[in-house]
């Protein structure tokens, strides 16, 4: 099987100046001064095995920092933005759950004179609001009423 050849990096001399800035700042994070060094290691020609012994890095993170500078310059080798965890719940959802949550169980029917997390998950569900709420309470600062997870 052929083994792919390692992209090569040309950095300008700009770039160059900033990833030697990058490697021996003081103020550089550990991150950013390994990706620089790959880079620079990359850089004299040097394969991507030789790379990943040098800086003690695995070969696929060399491989993947010296391939995204190829592709990108010095932008490339910042953290790529990430969406986050997806909501679970539409916005009308949770609303309609921190309604519930603010009035008084009396007023909605349950004998009850105030809310439980595991009462008001459970009312909500009842409700048809979700098919599942967590009965986990975190109560945000200002916020007596608390929050409750909707799933």
């Amino acid at each position: 099987m052929p083994v792919a050849l390692a992209r090569p990096v040309a950095p300008t001399a700009a770039e160059r100046k900033r990833l030697k800035k990058m490697v021996y700042g003081h103020k550089t994070e550990h991150r950013l001064r390994l990706r620089a060094q790959v880079v620079l290691h990359a850089a004299r020609g040097r394969s991507n095995a030789r790379v990943a012994r040098e800086t003690g890095l695995h070969l696929d993170t060399v491989r993947t920092w010296r391939g995204r500078f190829a592709e990108r310059g010095l932008p490339g080798l910042s953290d790529r933005k990430s969406l986050g965890r997806l909501r679970a719940f539409t916005a009308r959802q949770t609303a309609q759950v921190t309604a519930l949550a603010c009035r008084l169980p009396a007023g909605t029917g349950v004998p009850l004179s105030r809310w439980s997390a595991p009462e008001l998950a459970r009312e909500a569900m009842k409700r048809g609001i979700a098919a599942f709420v967590s009965a986990s309470v975190r109560v945000p600062l200002g916020n007596p009423a608390g929050r409750i997870f909707v799933r």
